[in-house]
């Protein structure tokens, strides 16, 4: 006798494949061994139900959500989760307050933030007494730096747990689980060959969410095609044209990622403008983060012109936040603005040689200690050795120059900053030779001594 399906499973069926597939429990969950694993804080601590407040912070796709969601069903405490764009200020302190109660009742309460970094500071400001306090255990999910992204008082009083993308064979596993389970295709008997499984897993790039939708589109095509009783197989041509849609899209292969900003530094550095804006249009019409782009432009500016012309900092910090503030389409002509500037204005990569030296020097003589003349005496035990003694301040001397030594002994003469005569840079090294001269006139013998 054939079951009939109940009305919850009939509309189980129009969910999407990855949503019906989410794992209901930390054996369902693929990957992240480094945190699951037998032995594991973050799996002994969901097991145990002795969890703290933290962070879950990885790319898409790789079960922030999902382990959330887990952490809700495994654990005894209540769980409520927070979305940035819905959640104001008003809501979560009517949470906090319950949560608070639930506590001297001797409950607990899990806050879930998907997309911490997307709350601004006052609304991440609102979680921090009762994180403190212990009121809450708050599980924040994201996709950005949590040191950029959240509050430096919030995030020192959370874990950050680090979710790595899912290898191929990790996602050729879950879209096995995907045809094999009543969840997703198991009553249905659908035929896909395994190398086309390790292609849509190769191509999904560590997100389970992309392997899940290529599937189900796969699947789709598959039944549409299907004649009468004849089985459902997944054709490689359906799956061809599947992958070789999204790559126009986005590249499969972490190689080609860093080829191409490797093509946009080098032409940049080269002042080839045309080729520079060429590269910047593939990878942002491959789908790459503006953002990504809009921060490697800062570290040129400095890198590769620096005081040649300070003004490339200045505007590549202003892309980048004008990247922020807009967002894809419209930030590409900022970025475009800021990689023509950065193409043809002098170069120079004095800045970056200088703090190559001077690290050198400073890994090597750790223990030099600070000159005396030049360190606080901020108590009276300091001044009595001698902090501070003989100070000279530059502002009083006519020149705005001193005698007085700022180099440890042992590091006298030492030079790392070499200017170039490009741009504004030029001005910089007759001011530096300037200086030089004075020294040279002034100093006493055997000080500062080349």
């Amino acid at each position: 006798m054939i079951a009939t399906p109940s009305l919850f499973d009939q509309q189980a069926q129009f969910q999407p494949l990855a949503s019906r597939m989410r794992p209901i429990s930390l054996d369902e969950i693929v990957g992240q061994p480094q945190l699951l694993g037998p032995g594991k804080v973050l799996r002994a601590a969901v097991e145990h139900d002795a969890l703290g407040s933290m962070i879950f912070w990885g790319p898409p796709g790789v079960g922030k959500t999902t382990l959330a969601q887990v952490i809700a069903r495994a654990t005894k405490a209540q769980f409520v989760t927070f979305s940035a764009v819905t959640s104001g200020i008003k809501e979560i302190k009517a949470v906090m307050d319950e949560a608070a109660k639930n506590q001297e009742l001797g409950g607990r309460t899990i806050v879930f933030v998907d997309e911490i970094h997307r709350f601004n500071k006052a609304q991440q400001d609102a979680f921090l007494p009762y994180v403190e306090k212990g009121s809450i255990i708050l599980i924040g999910a994201t996709t950005e730096n949590p040191s950029f992204e959240v509050n430096a008082a919030l995030l020192s009083r959370l874990r950050v747990f680090v979710l790595q993308p899912l290898s191929t064979a990790d996602l050729v596993v879950l879209l096995k689980r995907a045809l094999s389970d009543p969840r997703g295709y198991g009553l249905s008997h659908v035929g896909v060959a395994d190398e086309l499984l390790g292609q849509i897993a190769d191509f999904a790039n560590g997100d389970a969410r992309v392997a899940l939708n290529t599937l189900e589109l796969a699947v789709t095509d598959a039944q549409g095609a299907a004649q009468g009783d004849e089985p459902i197989t997944v054709s490689a041509n359906a799956v061809s044209q599947l992958l070789s849609k999204k790559a126009l899209l986005y590249d499969k292969h972490g190689e080609e990622h860093y080829n191409l900003i490797s093509a946009l530094h080098k032409s940049m550095r080269n002042s080839d403008v045309d080729a520079a804006i060429y590269w910047l249009a593939r990878m942002l019409e491959a789908g790459e983060d503006p953002l990504y782009i809009a921060r490697r432009l800062v570290r040129f500016a400095s890198e590769d012109i620096g005081m040649a012309d300070s003004r490339a900092l200045e505007i590549t910090v202003a892309a980048f936040q004008a990247c922020q503030f807009l967002g894809m389409p419209e930030c590409n002509v900022h970025l475009t603005h800021a990689v023509t500037y950065l193409s043809l204005a002098p170069k120079s990569n004095a800045v970056y040689l200088a703090y190559n030296a001077a690290k050198k020097d400073a890994t090597e003589t750790l223990a030099e200690p600070v000159p005396l003349v030049i360190r606080n005496a901020v108590t009276d035990l300091m001044d009595d050795v001698g902090y501070g003694k003989g100070y000279q301040y530059a502002h009083d001397a006519p020149d705005k120059l001193t005698t007085m030594q700022t180099m440890p002994d042992n590091l006298i003469g030492h030079h790392y900053y070499q200017p170039t005569e490009m741009g504004s840079e030029a001005k910089v090294k007759a001011r530096l030779a300037q200086i030089k001269r004075w020294h040279e006139e002034h100093d006493q013998p055997n000080q500062n001594k080349e």
